[in-house]
């Protein structure tokens, strides 16, 4: 196996989702233009399968696209 492959077979699907629910996330200020960073950010309730979240207090599926990089 190449070191590519092994890297692949011991990587842990559950480690690399971009969002897991109860963690803060920042709509992009493009998105959401004169609000604070503070009125833009919410928390995840869930991540679907299609990578795609659902945010406490804002209606509808979101993607990692819409937010700020987590830091």
């Amino acid at each position: 196996m190449t070191k590519e492959q092994l890297d692949n077979y011991h990587r842990n699907s559950e480690a690399d989702r971009w969002a897991r629910p109860g963690m803060s996330v920042t709509f992009r200020a493009e998105i959401m233009p004169s609000r604070d960073r503070a009125e833009r950010t919410f928390r995840v309730v869930k991540l679907l399968p299609s990578k795609r979240v659902l945010l406490e207090g804002v209606a509808g599926e979101h993607t990692e696209s819409e937010f700020e990089p987590v830091r």
